[in-house]
């Protein structure tokens, strides 16, 4: 369900442009709003649509999902901490779904970097990626936990 943009909503802040992994939302230059540049390669993962403060964005849903003559709606609501998708059918009928979303808000994700101390020469030359040894225990008690599961290490892998 490629996305689209309701150019009388959008206020074109760039959150979507920003947020977007294929990079296919831009801001006209002319009319200052977002639209989507390349439907067809649209990742579905929706993050433009629940970054977008104003709800301008929009996702079409497949024949299969919603027919021809529908509507699906999307509302982030970061003070209920949920997300809701609201789809309206061709007769009329709704179908609403509510999820919780475990996401920050907007901004509140980014780490502050300036006050992490800078990565040792070790490090840098390293196969391992920013924090990693933190995230996947490769610390002593994570290799403990390894060598007491049976895995043997060979030229740097455990198996």
């Amino acid at each position: 369900m490629p996305t689209f943009v309701y150019m009388t909503r959008c206020d074109g802040c760039g959150h979507c442009v920003d947020i977007c992994p294929s990079d296919i939302m831009h801001i006209d230059p002319t009319y200052r709003r977002a639209y989507n540049i390349e439907p067809n390669m649209c990742w579905e993962c929706y993050s433009c649509v629940k970054a977008c403060p104003q709800d301008a964005i929009d996702v079409r849903g497949y024949a299969d999902f919603a027919p021809l003559g529908h509507s699906v709606r999307v509302k982030r609501d970061e003070q209920k901490g949920t997300i809701a998708w609201k789809i309206k059918f061709r007769n009329g009928t709704e179908k609403s779904f509510l999820s919780p979303i475990t996401t920050k808000p907007w901004g509140q994700a980014i780490p502050k970097l300036a006050e992490v101390p800078a990565p040792t020469k070790d490090m840098r030359d390293g196969e391992l990626l920013y924090n990693e040894p933190k995230w996947i225990r490769m610390d002593e008690g994570g290799l403990r936990t390894l060598k007491d599961a049976g895995l043997t290490l060979k030229q740097g892998v455990y198996y």
